[in-house]
């Protein structure tokens, strides 16, 4: 009966991989992945209506710029809400978006005002005019096309009416017929923002009284086919309902988006081959078996992305090649708990069994802690940065799907060989590392104050970073503008000189590797950014933009107070599961740990001088779940010692449960350091930095699993 009820397992297990790769290759074939504009190029604007405007003004307004972006000839434009009163703006290609921002940030609130005579508003024909009263808003504008001037040369401007403005055109002209042709008070003048866009004359045909009936009525004059364009625009899609504000900007050049994935690329390449090898040499063909999963889960992982439609970003693609790395570590702990079970059973098949069993609570636990730093991320973050959050929920999804099922699956089909031979499995002793630990008789924390002492030394170290260097922050957290260039030449000083020659006094100037330079002001616009261009390009003799971004004032703020509140909902959050899991001692062990992580990932970017930005911030989030990862693989064993050694003292239970998850810990820590070293190695700039601030991470949340969590949480049983 168990050997049919196994068959039965692996024939549904089975089937279920297959079906699940299928489909996956399915959509691989069938799907484009969709990149955003920080990989294909292009500029992202985002625009805020005012504090009392409604959501259906938001709505109206968006309806508005959506005609205007189309305006624009963009390919494949993207317009989104944000909330309630926030419009995102992607603009695939614009390398220049100043036209763009012109176009769209217009307040655009366009009227008709009957011309009263000569004053001091210039018109397009070049006088200047007086202006009566608003008779018409351009809500009762339907639309404007320009044709060629059926009646002359030129081109004209056919406005469409709705609504009662046809009534409302009529009595102006009825009023402006009344004088003489050449009189000026014979003109009806649209006026966007107080400037008049156009001022024509009402026909000489028109009878005064009558005015002029219907629901359209044709501008003419001696316009040419763009001037007739541009003034068609205007007409129609001026009306907006509410006035916005550029809040945020980004533009990426398609050579640094082309960069990053090919750069992401072979850093997945090559994290997965050393991984593999790695695998394999610790494992043996139970590695193998795990190497092969691993295809299955990037194969899985990828489709899923594409499936949901979710957009790749520069942080998620460096998310999708963290994952590879970090879905190893289901697969280890199910080794090593086999490893275990082998040395007591020395059956193969019915340790792995168990070893599938008995590491299913740790690996259920430590990926629930990853998705709450994901989901946090998805919910609080902005722009690139939600990528990582989807990016990293999927991987975490796939990771467990490849370990628990497809490695099973795997492992049961070539289990008849392995039974035969349990030294290729890799599986048959504990390991070189755990042997040699269990002869030494180690009993870590006989004294866990001078553990907390050395973590409290090391906190200090890292907290006077803050003070002595400060931590310097992004546009994303302050508000202003980041504009990256790459130089033949760099010379950071000259680059500086040039700028306060030129009036940019407060700019802040910083290279990254052989040619690039970035230049970081408070909010300027675009003609200053241009100056701040043509300054670099003097500087450097040639330089080539390759980032812009803008972040507003009052949006800087709100991410700086999103920031924080995502952190203090990640401790709140770990803490609150961990309690239910585990014991309250333990999840605020394992709290303490995470903020000490905090501590000195932050202090570590003060003192390297690095800057903070919104990819910072994912790698922080995600450096909480991984220094929670690590602490509950250690207490998910003190939780199974406690209850099999009750006479125990507790901190020799805990040491005990320490040392028994070295192996683990170890191999997991290798398995990520070989993805993160290539992002390192083959990355740069943003890729750099999130691949240095999970490296530290990774450290960090390893070393206070035994310096923090467990000293802790060793001195809160004493006290009870």
């Amino acid at each position: 009966m168990p050997r049919f009820r196994a068959r039965r397992e692996l024939l549904v297990r089975g089937l279920l991989s297959l079906g699940v790769l299928a489909a996956s290759t399915f959509v691989l074939l069938t799907s484009q992945p969709r990149l955003g504009l920080d990989l294909r190029g292009g500029t992202q604007i985002v625009l805020e209506t005012p504090v009392e405007a409604t959501s259906d003004n938001t709505d109206r307004a968006m309806e508005v710029l959506r005609r205007r972006v189309d305006e624009l000839g963009v390919a494949e434009p993207v317009l989104a809400r944000s909330g309630d009163r926030r419009i995102v703006v992607e603009l695939p290609g614009v390398q220049d978006p100043a036209e763009a921002v012109e176009v769209l940030g217009r307040t655009a609130q366009l009227v008709v005002q009957p011309v009263t005579g000569p004053g001091d508003v210039p018109t397009p024909e070049g006088d200047s005019v007086a202006l009566g009263a608003v008779v018409m808003t351009g809500e009762g504008i339907k639309g404007a096309q320009a044709a060629p001037n059926s009646a002359g040369a030129g081109y004209q401007v056919t406005v469409d009416f709705q609504g009662d403005a046809p009534s409302k055109w009529q009595k102006v002209t009825a009023e402006a017929a009344c004088y003489q042709p050449g009189d000026t008070r014979r003109r009806v003048a649209f006026v966007l923002d107080g400037k008049v866009v156009s001022a024509p004359r009402v026909d000489p045909s028109v009878v005064c009284g009558t005015g002029m009936i219907g629901s359209s009525t044709q501008i003419t004059g001696k316009f040419s086919q763009d001037e007739a364009r541009e003034l068609a625009l205007v007409i129609r899609s001026g009306a907006l309902p509410v006035p916005v504000e550029v809040v945020e900007q980004r533009t990426v050049g398609p050579t640094l988006g082309a960069e990053a994935i090919e750069a992401s690329a072979r850093a997945a390449v090559i994290g997965i081959a050393l991984t593999g090898l790695f695998l394999v040499f610790v494992y043996r063909l139970a590695g193998l078996v795990a190497v092969l999963a691993l295809g299955g889960y990037a194969v899985l992982a990828y489709a899923a992305l594409l499936g949901v439609g979710a957009t790749l970003t520069l942080p998620g693609l460096a998310g999708f090649v963290l994952a590879i790395g970090m879905a190893v570590d289901a697969n280890v702990l199910v080794f090593e708990r086999s490893r275990e079970e082998f040395a007591r059973r020395k059956r193969l098949p019915r340790s792995v069994d168990q070893g599938f069993k008995g590491a299913l609570s740790a690996v259920a636990d430590s990926n629930v802690t990853t998705l709450l730093a994901a989901g946090l991320l998805f919910w609080l973050a902005t722009g690139p940065v939600k990528g990582f959050g989807v990016t990293l929920a999927i991987g975490v999804l796939a990771s467990l799907f490849s370990a628990l099922v497809l490695t099973r699956v795997l492992l049961q089909l070539v289990m008849p060989v392995l039974e035969r031979r349990p030294r290729w499995s890799g599986l048959h002793d504990l390991g070189r590392v755990r042997t040699w630990l269990g002869t030494k008789g180690f009993e870590l924390f006989r004294r866990p104050r001078r553990w907390l002492f050395a973590a409290g030394a090391v906190a200090v170290v890292a907290v006077l970073g803050l003070f002595v260097r400060g931590l310097e922050l992004g546009v994303e957290f302050t508000g202003g503008r980041m504009i990256e260039y790459t130089a033949s030449s760099v010379d950071a000083g000259r680059v500086r000189a040039e700028l306060v020659a030129a009036g940019f006094g407060d700019a802040v100037v910083a290279t990254s590797g052989d040619n690039g330079i970035s230049v970081r002001t408070g909010p300027i616009d675009e003609s200053q950014a241009a100056r701040v261009g043509d300054a670099v390009d003097r500087a450097a003799g040639g330089a080539s933009q390759v980032r812009n971004e803008l972040i507003g004032p009052s949006l800087g703020a709100e991410l700086r107070r999103n920031a924080l509140v995502a952190l203090g909902i990640a401790v709140a959050a770990q803490l609150a599961y961990l309690a239910v899991r585990f014991d309250w001692r333990l999840g605020l062990a394992t709290v303490v740990a995470l903020v000490a992580d905090v501590v000195v990932l932050v202090g570590a970017f003060a003192w390297l001088g690095k800057t903070a930005d919104g990819v910072f911030l994912a790698a922080l989030l995600t450096v909480i779940g991984y220094s929670v990862n690590d602490s509950v693989v250690v207490f998910d064993r003190v939780r199974e010692l406690r209850r099999a050694r009750r006479s125990t003292p507790y901190a020799d239970v805990v040491s005990a449960a320490v040392l028994q998850t070295v192996p683990r810990t170890v191999n997991t820590g290798i398995g990520v350091l070989f993805v993160l070293g290539a992002l390192l190695v083959l990355g740069d700039g943003s890729l750099a930095d999130f691949a240095t601030a999970l490296l530290i991470g990774l450290v960090a949340g390893t070393v206070s699993t035994v310096l923090t969590a467990a000293p802790v949480a060793i001195a809160l049983e004493a006290r009870r």
